[in-house]
């Protein structure tokens, strides 16, 4: 019964002390190296410049606008100079629930795009995790530190970067 329980414990002991393959990866630098987000913000950047471009051009618009009625409004009665004040005042807030409401849906848009890549990493982490034989693939970013100390050879941040790229060159 010893001899049992003891070549029990021995073999408890050496399943326990199997190596697990663990790695980690750092969430911030891959995100912030996939190509596919690169382009996402570039896109982001161009559609955001050409929205500005824009807003200032119809702001300078309105402005002209303003000026216009306010030369105008010193020849007009105080009633004629109340409606044309109301008129342009419900312009001029139309135009701002339209470029607020514009503003809006670029950034769920672009948040949308983001999600994916986000996305993408996660599944590609998994897929790499299972394919390779790892126990446990952590993720961690210099804000939240998940993993403090991980050996440079656990360290799949790099091998994700690329693997992620090229899957989305294809």
């Amino acid at each position: 019964m010893k001899k049992l329980i003891l070549a029990l414990i021995i073999l408890v002991t050496f399943a326990s002390c199997q190596e697990q393959k663990i790695g980690f990866v750092d969430n911030g630098k891959v995100i912030n190296e996939i190509q596919e987000k690169k382009d996402i913000e570039s896109k982001y950047e161009t559609i955001n410049e050409s929205f500005k471009l824009r807003a200032d051009s119809l702001s300078k618009t309105y402005q002209s606008e303003y000026q216009i009625l306010q030369a105008k409004a010193a020849t007009m009665s105080q009633s004629k100079q109340q409606e044309a004040v109301q008129t342009f005042q419900a312009k001029a807030q139309q135009f701002q629930q339209m470029m607020q409401k514009e503003q809006q849906e670029l950034q769920t848009a672009y948040q949308t795009d983001i999600d994916s890549v986000i996305s993408k990493m996660k599944t590609t982490v998994k897929d790499y995790g299972k394919a390779n034989g790892y126990k446990f693939i952590f993720g961690t970013n210099e804000s939240i530190g998940t993993v403090l100390y991980g050996d440079d050879a656990s360290d799949l941040s790099d091998l994700m970067i690329k693997e992620i790229n090229a899957s989305y060159k294809e």
